[in-house]
């Protein structure tokens, strides 16, 4: 969404090649440009993007021929808008959903011009909410009744909570980020 106004985008299954090198050489030079900035400002990396670190191909090649994983790229005019990766064999911890299976979202990103902590004017708007509605579509594919859960970096989280999305706390099993999980019928009224 741009302005208010919806705009066409893809979502494509399969994070390939071309999206690799969007990354490496679109979204990566945007971060450290931000990051540079950070550092000339003095201020403290708890200030930084909190994904600048992240390296898709590496993540890419860990998974690589796993059954259990599935990746989407979100194409709008002709850009990377965002990618996901999803694990379709997680557990549920709800107690009213305890042991039922749910799809995983091992990790989730929005291009850097989309992300008001990096530039001023966000370009797109609604990405996030994309690639949740698709976590959600797996986990129906997968028999799940859209059960999702996730462990969310610190300055997500109230984007999580605002999905609807229960929050069951910190987890320390998993560095210390705070995990939240979505049953059935929140994964419905979401999609409402």
């Amino acid at each position: 969404m741009r302005s208010g106004q919806t705009v066409a985008a893809e979502l494509v299954e399969t994070i390939d090649e071309t999206h690799l090198k969007m990354v490496e050489t679109m979204w990566m030079p945007v971060l450290f440009q931000r990051v540079k900035q950070l550092v000339d400002q003095g201020q403290s990396t708890s200030d930084w993007p909190q994904s600048w670190h992240w390296n898709w191909r590496r993540k890419m090649d860990r998974i690589q021929g796993l059954l259990a994983f599935r990746t989407f790229a979100l194409i709008c005019e002709g850009d990377l808008q965002g990618l996901m990766q999803v694990n379709t064999a997680g557990v549920c911890r709800l107690s009213e959903q305890a042991d039922k299976h749910l799809t995983y979202v091992d990790y989730v990103e929005t291009a850097p011009w989309n992300r008001t902590e990096i530039v001023p004017n966000a370009r797109f708007k609604g990405v996030g909410l994309t690639m949740m509605r698709a976590a959600i579509e797996v986990s129906h594919e997968e028999g799940f009744h859209g059960r999702i859960g996730l462990h969310s970096l610190p300055r997500a989280e109230p984007f999580y909570a605002r999905c609807g999305l229960s929050d069951l706390g910190i987890d320390g099993t998993c560095e210390n980020l705070r995990y939240f999980e979505m049953t059935a019928a929140q994964a419905a009224a979401f999609s409402r």
